[in-house]
């Protein structure tokens, strides 16, 4: 099986690429076990606090997919740094067809 390959772009420009993406991890669980910067998880997944907030780079989404309605509604909280990329990252699961994805950490409070 070949490896699932995602790059975060953090506030301060930095990217991390991970290799290793395992298939069923939400990104946010990736990035925080990765140390990327900028992704928090306060509610661990739960799509509560938006503070793991990212822009998806465009040519992804559509694979990446549209945010539901309660994980809309909770990018509302974050409506001064809210695009229309934005997803918060506990939300989008890992799987083959995102190798290659490119995401960019969106701003903290």
């Amino acid at each position: 099986m070949s490896s699932i390959n995602i790059t975060f772009v953090q506030t301060d420009g930095v990217e991390k690429k991970i290799v290793d993406a395992e298939p069923g991890e939400s990104l946010m669980e990736l990035a925080k076990a990765n140390g990327v910067e900028g992704i928090v998880g306060d509610c661990g997944g739960g799509c509560a606090c938006a503070t793991c907030h990212v822009y998806v780079d465009p040519q992804w989404l559509d694979v990446v997919g549209l945010p539901d309605e309660i994980e809309a509604m909770t990018l509302d909280m974050v409506s001064d740094v809210h695009k229309s990329n934005s997803r918060l990252c506990c939300q989008i699961q890992v799987r083959p067809e995102l190798d290659g994805l490119r995401v960019t950490v969106a701003p903290g409070e």
